[in-house]
């Protein structure tokens, strides 16, 4: 129970980005059923196959939905009769427990519907459900907790959070129901009544995050100032591509309605895409519940010449400052000094998962910078062999391996207090969130460089290991949204966190562009390839460039 309460935060973040994404799709994969396969079915060839294969989707979202959800009232309940001496059905009697109940039920009734009876579930019974779990997933925003202007803030969110179900959570479905429609005219159908569905989510999600902004963000100082304003500018761009993608998705339908004979493979990967950034925006979503909104918090802002002067270009630091320097080691020291002297037990300078925010000094800064300037240098590097390896170079194929080193080193160094240069032992040290996130990120690189190490030596493009490379950076990415700081100071909190946002997006971005240069062929494809290794040039050069004073 302890571990739990430690990784609290970081752990209900990560689950209801989980949460929002299973919700999405089974709600938008409930509306594809509805508003386009049956109305469609007398029209297309595959109805059958393809309305069956939507309630699945439907279905095994809604059962992910539920266990999501019961995870998250679980241990929400553990967290209040452990820490506030609430008896359980006070703590299942909370308003967000009651919400989060209330998702479970209407989960529960749509896996049922659509899993016991698929794509002949009664609509009545699935429009019920899906209004009563999107109602219930209002009341756990941030509109619920407010005191001014409640009843138009809870509209707006349920209709933001209808517009990204109707258009993201309905990709998977549109995407399966590509595949079983062998004609052009069933192409033209499918692609055409879900670009219309998809523009009125688009429209949803506009309007609402206009009204949002007004409300949660204020004015323009809260939008680089404060976490919040960070969070909603990463999801803007987010947004951006997914429009671009939609778009020419939208020109290939356009074509397909002159011309039934036009391929869709870009079509499909187009949307394979858009998939994968809207669960990125997703999990961005879910860390803006955790934030509060930008309005709230007039103080301890950023100010605009504090960020200039903080990403000023500055030469990169490439010696380490003296482990003995840094804070908690130099505490240490003093601690064990005055224990020897006294003849007693040395008290410990810092215990991970206490709840207590580590010392840190002038030394310390000097070291996470040089950690993440080398990391810069290594992805820098790897950027620029891909490009050379792009362009036929032989030997720049095993860029890979520079995955493998960095992790190496950012294992050992990312965390001084921790094993093996700290005293704080591996294993009690994950307790602190921070240092999880860390190795767990670094165990990630280093694979992730062995696995495109084999693709890139037997160049291999077939079968699952080629996607591990693309699929880690985009999920690295999203991840990094999600990443946070134990630092006491609020605003140098933020000031990580504001040049973390860009490497996030860029990671996604060269996950993504990697995929489609797997996935396509042709022009799209070459084009792809070419794009993510300057993304790990941006990447370098950000890391570079990265301060934290």
């Amino acid at each position: 129970m302890s571990l739990l309460v430690d990784l609290f935060g970081y752990l209900s973040v990560v689950l209801h980005g989980c949460t929002i994404v299973a919700q999405s799709m089974a709600l938008g994969s409930v509306l594809f059923l509805l508003l386009l396969v049956r109305p469609l079915a007398g029209r297309l060839e595959a109805a059958p196959a393809i309305a069956r294969s939507t309630a699945r989707i439907a279905g095994w979202a809604a059962l992910a939905l539920l266990l999501c959800e019961a995870a998250t009232v679980a241990m929400q309940a553990s967290i209040l009769t452990d820490t506030v001496d609430l008896s359980l059905p006070q703590a299942l009697g909370a308003a967000s427990a009651l919400a989060g109940l209330a998702k479970i039920g209407a989960a529960a009734v749509l896996a049922a519907a659509l899993l016991g009876r698929g794509a002949g579930a009664p609509a009545f019974l699935l429009l019920a459900a899906g209004t009563v779990e999107l109602a219930a997933a209002t009341m756990t925003t941030h509109a619920a907790a407010r005191l001014d202007d409640r009843a138009v803030l809870l509209a707006v969110s349920a209709l933001h959070q209808f517009g990204a179900a109707i258009w993201i959570g309905g990709i998977p479905a549109f995407i399966a129901a590509l595949r079983r429609a062998a004609d052009g005219a069933s192409l033209r159908l499918i692609g055409a009544r879900f670009s219309g569905l998809s523009m009125a989510g688009v429209g949803c999600i506009i309007v609402s995050a206009a009204v949002l902004a007004w409300f949660y963000i204020g004015d323009w100082e809260a939008v680089y100032g404060t976490a919040y304003g960070v969070m909603a500018s990463a999801k803007a761009v987010m947004f951006a591509a997914l429009l671009a993608l939609g778009f020419g998705n939208f020109l290939v339908v356009r074509r397909l309605r002159r011309d039934p004979a036009t391929p869709v493979l870009r079509l499909r990967r187009f949307a394979e895409v858009e998939l994968g950034i809207g669960i990125a925006v997703f999990f961005a979503a879910a860390g803006l519940t955790s934030a509060p909104p930008a309005v709230d918090l007039p103080q301890d802002r950023a100010s605009w010449q504090l960020l200039v002067a903080r990403n000023a270009p500055v030469w990169p630091r490439l010696v380490a400052p003296d482990h003995d320097t840094l804070a908690l080691p130099a505490l240490q020291a003093k601690l064990d000094a005055e224990a020897a002297a006294e003849a007693a037990p040395a008290a410990r300078a810092f215990v991970p998962g206490s709840g207590l925010f580590p010392e840190r000094n002038a030394a310390d800064i000097a070291w996470s910078e040089f950690n993440h300037h080398w990391a810069g240098i290594f992805v820098l590097l790897i950027g620029l062999l891909a490009l050379a390896d792009r362009a036929g170079v032989r030997f720049a194929r095993h860029w890979p391996l520079l995955f493998v080193a960095m992790g190496a080193l950012l294992f050992a160094r990312t965390d001084a207090e921790v094993w093996p240069m700290g005293r704080n032992g591996l294993w009690e040290s994950l307790r602190d969130v921070e240092v999880l996130q860390h190795k767990v990120l670094v165990l990630f690189v280093a694979l992730f460089g062995l696995f495109e190490w084999q693709v890139r030596l037997r160049e291999v493009r077939r079968g699952w290991t080629p996607y591990v490379f693309p699929l880690f950076c985009a999920v690295g990415g999203a991840a990094l949204l999600t990443h946070s700081h134990n630092i006491s100071n609020i605003k140098e909190a933020l000031l990580i966190e504001i040049a973390h946002t860009p490497l996030a997006l860029f990671g996604i971005a060269a996950g993504w562009a990697r995929w489609l240069e797997l996935r396509l062929d042709g022009r799209g494809a070459r084009i792809a390839g070419w794009v993510w290794p300057l993304c790990f040039v941006m990447v370098g050069l950000i890391l570079l460039d990265y301060r934290e004073a």
